[in-house]
């Protein structure tokens, strides 16, 4: 299988799974349709499965066929990363590293790290992916993506990943400096459910969690909401305006100590929950990665000091 397989054809295959056409796939990398059925075919010889099922959604990836194009998109992956790492070190930049990053390390814990570690190795090329752990575990299973940093998922995402905490982070729910929630000395949910709120996206684990918090304590969902990962737009929407938001608290740090947000005073009552970093199982580190690890390590370690 090793002298027979082509790259060809893996990318053939992930084309086909990401098209579900043959004609299309075939376009897409300009070979002619039969060429391409014939590679196709080739691939289910070799292996002895059938890869797609032809329906009337178009070709349709079987569960051997998933499974190889998994597979594939981590091989094509992780060639294209040593060809550009390649390149980098070529150009002397030092490698590169694709860093996936949650809400709760991009405000504060990545960028000093990041300052950090580019001071050290100041050749290094870090690309950031911001996103939820629903987009960014499949990147990096797919080899997308090199490592996320955030709040780590409970129960979930772990039969190809490793995951490694690296500090305790509470919850706190925040507001505007002067917002009229802070004249409650201790306000209960039901003081806050007249206010709009921003949660976390419906696929987090810190939104099922406070979903269950409104159940539990009996308040029901905010009556209207935005849904966002992002802290740049969730800091612009509660400095201008009356909206509520929960999230870790090393996150809004800088902007209460200047005095921009205040934190309610509401004991959010969620536990305090890890957030580390998450890498493939099955992946060795290049030097470019496990400088970036180390980095994660240390701040973290000053940190918690």
């Amino acid at each position: 299988m090793l002298t027979r397989l082509k790259l060809k054809q893996l990318r053939l295959l992930v084309a086909v799974g990401e098209r579900h056409s043959i004609l299309h796939a075939a376009q897409a990398l300009n070979m002619s349709q039969p060429a391409a059925t014939k590679l196709i075919k080739d691939l289910e010889l070799d292996f002895d499965v059938q890869l797609f099922d032809r329906t009337n959604r178009g070709m349709v990836p079987t569960v051997f066929g998933a499974a190889l194009i998994r597979h594939g998109k981590l091989i094509l992956a992780q060639i294209s990363h040593a060809a550009q790492e390649l390149d980098d070190l070529n150009e002397g930049n030092g490698g590169r590293v694709v860093v996936g990053t949650l809400l709760a390390a991009s405000a504060e814990f990545l960028p000093r790290v990041l300052t950090r570690l580019l001071t050290d190795k100041p050749g290094l090329v870090v690309k950031l992916v911001e996103g939820t752990n629903e987009v960014l575990m499949p990147a990096l299973r797919s080899g997308d993506v090199d490592l996320v940093v955030g709040r780590l998922p409970m129960h979930r995402h772990r039969a190809e990943i490793m995951q490694e905490r690296l500090f305790d982070e509470e919850v706190i729910c925040v507001a505007r400096t002067g917002h009229p929630v802070h004249r409650h000395a201790a306000p209960a949910l039901t003081d806050l459910m007249g206010y709009p709120w921003i949660l976390p996206p419906a696929e987090t684990t810190l939104r099922r969690q406070l979903d269950q918090v409104f159940v539990d304590l009996g308040g029901g969902a905010p009556p209207y909401a935005v849904e966002s990962v992002s802290y740049l737009a969730n800091r612009g929407l509660l400095v201008g305006s009356d909206m509520l938001a929960v999230m870790p608290a090393h996150v809004p740090r800088h902007d209460i100590s200047a005095g921009a947000l205040a934190r309610v005073d509401w004991p959010v009552p969620i536990p305090i929950g890890p957030v580390g970093v998450s890498m493939r199982k099955s992946a060795s580190l290049s030097p470019s990665v496990a400088g970036v690890l180390d980095a994660l390590r240390a701040e973290a370690a000053q940190m918690t000091r």
